[in-house]
C-alpha cells in the first residue's frame, strides 16, 4: 500500500514539506485511541531470538532509525510503534539554527537515494531536552550531537560537550558526529589528532556521572584504508565504545541521474541506495582489520531485508535505516527483523 498509493502521493511535494506533514499526521493519528496499539501490531516483531546486547545495552532488535529524521525529538515515541529497535535523535546543537538555505533536500528518484545539505537545522539542545522529558520507555534513545555552524574552530569541543552534559540524563548512548558534509569547517573534525581530543574531553566529562553513556563515532563512508586504519587506532586508544558506519557521501560515481540535474542541485551528502556498496565494504575493512574489537552499527543504502543482511554479514552489530524508510516504508523494519529470524 505504501510503495502503490502513499508514496507517489508524498513523492510528488517538496521533500522537506512533505517530512513535516508526515510528522504531523504521524502525531495526529498516534492520539487516536488504539492506533498505536495497530501500528505496533501491524509492524513490530517481538522475539527474544531479536534481542542485542552492546554497550551495556539490551536492544529489542538490531535495526534502528538512523539521526537526522527526528532532529528534535518530537516523534521517538511514536515511531517506537513501527518497531524500531533504537531511535537516534540530533544532530542536535547547543543552540537552535536554521541549517543551510532551502532548497536543500533532493530526491534522486531513479537512483533510490537522497541528496542533502541540511546544516544541522535543529531546534538545539533545550529543545530536545523538553522533547526528551517526554519520553514514555518505549524504546533505547540515541543522541547525536554535533557543533553549531558559527562556532569557532577553537569552540568546537566546547559545543560538544554542552550537547553531551545537557542530554546525558536523557538518551541511552552518543554518537559523535564529526563526518557531516554539510557543515562548515568540516576538515579539523576529520584531524585525529583533533578527534583523540575531543574524544578524551568527552569521556572526561562522562566519567564524573554516576552512569557512564556509551560513546561512538560517526564516520564517512568516503574514507580510504589508510583513513580507515587511522580510525581503528583511534578506537583502540581512546577506548571509544564502537563506530557508526556510515555517515553519507559526497561521491557521486555511478548514479542514473544526469550530470546536469546533479549540477543544478550542487553541493550536499548522498544517501540511499547508491552508497549501500561502499558503506559495506567500510564495515567489512573495520571488522576484518580491528579482528572485531569494537562494535559497529551499518547503516547507508538500506532498502531491504538483503540489505541489512549483508551489512550484518560484514561485521555489523546493530543497523540503521533512514532513506529506505522513505523509499520502502514502514514495513521495511519489520522485513529485516523477519529476516533475522529466519536464519535462526
Amino acid at each position: 500500500m505504501y510503495k502503490i498509493l502513499i508514496r507517489p502521493i508524498f513523492f510528488l511535494f517538496d521533500p522537506e514539506k512533505i517530512h513535516h506533514f508526515t510528522f504531523s499526521l504521524v502525531k495526529v493519528l498516534s492520539k487516536i485511541p488504539l492506533i498505536s496499539l495497530l501500528f505496533r501490531g501491524i509492524y513490530m516483531v517481538k522475539d527474544k531470538r531479536l534481542e542485542r546486547k552492546l554497550f551495556g545495552l539490551t536492544f529489542q532488535n538490531p535495526v534502528g532509525l538512523a539521526a537526522g529524521f527526528d532532529k528534535n525529538a518530537v516523534l521517538y515515541n511514536e515511531l517506537a510503534d513501527f518497531g524500531f529497535g533504537f531511535v537516534e535523535i540530533g544532530t542536535v546543537t547547543p543552540v537552535g539554527q536554521e541549517g543551510n538555505p532551502k532548497k536543500r533536500l533532493f530526491r534522486l528518484k531513479d537512483d533510490r537515494g537522497i541528496i542533502n545539505r541540511m546544516g544541522f537545522n535543529n531546534e538545539g539542545l533545550k529543545a530536545a531536552v523538553e522533547q526528551l522529558k517526554k519520553n514514555k520507555g518505549k524504546v533505547i534513545i540515541g543522541g547525536n550531537i554535533g557543533k553549531n555552524t558559527s562556532t569557532k574552530p577553537e569552540n568546537y569541543t566546547e559545543d560538544y560537550l554542552a550537547c553531551f552534559k545537557g542530554l546525558h540524563p536523557y538518551v541511552d548512548y552518543f554518537v559523535l558526529n564529526v563526518s557531516c558534509p554539510n557543515v562548515s569547517s568540516h576538515a579539523k573534525l576529520e584531524d585525529v589528532g583533533y578527534l583523540k581530543e575531543l574524544i578524551s574531553e568527552v569521556k572526561v566529562l562522562n566519567e564524573k556521572e554516576t552512569v557512564q553513556k556509551p560513546i561512538l563515532l560517526k564516520i564517512a563512508p568516503d574514507l580510504n584504508n589508510g583513513q580507515l586504519d587511522e580510525i581503528i587506532e583511534l578506537i583502540s586508544e581512546t577506548k571509544i565504545d564502537g563506530v557508526i558506519a556510515s555517515n553519507t557521501s559526497m561521491n557521486r560515481d555511478g548514479l542514473k541521474e544526469s550530470e546536469d540535474s546533479l549540477k543544478a542541485i550542487g553541493n550536499g551528502g548522498l544517501s540511499g541506495q547508491p552508497i549501500k556498496d561502499r558503506s559495506t565494504k567500510v564495515i567489512q575493512y573495520l571488522s576484518d582489520n580491528s579482528k572485531k574489537s569494537f562494535p559497529i552499527i551499518g547503516v547507508g543504502g538500506i532498502h531491504s531485508a538483503e540489505d541489512a543482511l549483508a551489512k550484518i554479514d560484514a561485521g555489523a552489530d546493530l543497523v540503521q535505516i533512514y532513506t529506505g524508510f522513505i523509499y520502502e516504508g514502514p514495513s521495511l523494519v519489520k522485513k529485516i527483523n523477519k529476516a533475522i529470524l529466519s536464519r535462526n
